[in-house]
């Protein structure tokens, strides 16, 4: 409860509210939002609301400061409540929301609007077992669209593959328009579901069959590093090598050959990592290569890192135009970002990184002095730099012993068991890592 002290002084009495206070004493706002977390979310929320709405203020996020100001006057408000989680997700900061959205869905007597919230601010976070089990604790009150779809969505997220088709058979055809997409999505998301089960285990640590039911990405390489220490077949940070882009392109492929997808070339686009990829893959894939063009069919377009791609001059439009995808074009990217998934999805993806340094980039070595400094990077024309790809030594790194197989003969029969339903559809982005959980580093 909020004292009539904390009234007075306006700070918080938590000792681990106080700390992030602290942190806003020597103007630290991402400091303090961290302590926050850190805390739990068992903190009384009015004092919670005292720290944030003082960050907010900082940060000049007025409509958060507003609403924390309304909670820390009236922390058992349902309104109140509500509002704050609202506006701390709006700001992107779900995590903070979650614990005031659960406090306003009991006031509220489980109000379908703040449920809706609450699941999105579980989503955000990828909390999807939690928003699971959230939705189907209310499956009674449910409407199909949005409440039945969002609980086959985040059952299929969370890897209950069960719970996610009992939900999806009750759920009727939508009749606003808006929401077919969806429902089209959600109907290829279990389709693959079925190929991704034939094609292996599909357990919580099957990171290349969960990738493929959750995006339509066939993942083309795993880690073999830290397995077991919780990476489950992503990368942390990475120094790529030509080495590992060849492994990539070499399994791209493979998967072209084993779902008999025919490109005639190769899809240039504009940024100067794509390109000097593309350049490569071109040359294992023995096809042309030409300047990207939308809407252009029976095309690979290789991409290095798709958000490169985005950043680049005219990025956000050439993004938009691979949304959809033109009838026989595969979209190939070697580096995928799994903390912060690309504006879309891939068909195809070498590797999942939560940071990478291309080979020809600013990648660290050893100094003169012994300690560790940033190289230069590689500016020699594109078509050197593809060369030394396609003359790397493609095998497989043994990293250290503790992953599954994956070897070529391993992936061409997960590709084969998939052909029937790859290629399909949008590429709309899939903001969650899925079932398979990896350690995340700061």
């Amino acid at each position: 409860m909020f004292s009539r002290r904390n009234r007075r002084k306006n700070r918080p009495e938590s000792p681990a509210l106080l700390t992030a206070w602290e942190a806003l004493d020597a103007g630290d706002v991402p400091g303090a939002l961290r302590q926050v977390r850190a805390a739990g979310e068992d903190q009384p929320l009015g004092e919670v609301a005292l720290v944030v709405g003082r960050a907010a203020g900082a940060a000049g996020f007025d409509d958060l400061a507003g609403a924390a100001a309304a909670l820390a006057a009236a922390p058992e408000d349902a309104r109140a409540l509500y509002d704050y989680g609202y506006a701390c997700i709006e700001r992107g900061v779900s995590a903070l929301a979650v614990p005031a959205l659960r406090a306003a869905l009991s006031r509220s007597g489980g109000a379908l609007p703040v449920l809706r919230e609450l699941v999105s601010a579980y989503e955000d976070e990828g909390r999807h077992q939690e928003a699971m089990t959230e939705l189907a604790r209310h499956e009674s009150r449910l409407l199909d669209w949005p409440d039945r779809y969002l609980l086959v969505f985040n059952a299929v997220l969370a890897g209950e593959l069960e719970q996610a088709r009992r939900q999806h058979a009750l759920l009727s055809d939508p009749e606003d328009a808006q929401w077919q997409p969806a429902r089209d999505r959600q109907n290829r998301m279990l389709a693959r579901a079925v190929d991704a089960e034939r094609a292996g285990r599909l357990d919580r640590s099957d990171l290349r069959g969960w990738q493929y039911v959750i995006g339509g990405t066939v993942l083309g390489t795993l880690s073999p590093y830290g397995f077991d220490a919780g990476m489950n077949g992503r990368y942390a940070w990475l120094q790529d090598t030509p080495d590992q882009c060849l492994r990539g392109l070499l399994r791209l492929r493979a998967l072209l050959a084993a779902t008999g997808v025919r490109p005639r070339s190769v899809s240039l686009l504009p940024d100067r990592d794509s390109r000097i990829l593309g350049l490569a893959a071109a040359e294992v894939l023995g096809l042309p290569a030409e300047p990207f063009a939308p809407g252009r069919a029976d095309t690979v377009v290789v991409a290095y890192d798709l958000d490169g791609v985005a950043a680049h001059d005219g990025g956000p439009e050439l993004i938009g135009e691979l949304f959809e995808r033109a009838p026989g074009q595969v979209l190939h990217a070697h580096a995928c970002c799994w903390t912060d998934p690309p504006a879309i999805t891939p068909d195809s993806a070498a590797l999942l990184h939560q940071s990478v340094v291309a080979p020809w980039g600013e990648q660290l070595r050893q100094g003169k002095d012994g300690g560790v400094e940033r190289g230069p990077a590689d500016d020699r024309p594109e078509a050197e730099v593809a060369a030394g790809i396609t003359a790397a030594d493609p095998a497989a790194d043994p990293g250290d012993g503790d992953g599954p197989a994956d070897g070529d003969t391993e992936f061409t029969a997960f590709a084969t068991a998939v052909a029937g339903t790859w290629l399909r559809g949008d590429r709309a982005r899939v903001r969650s890592a899925g079932p398979v959980p990896s350690s995340r580093f700061a």
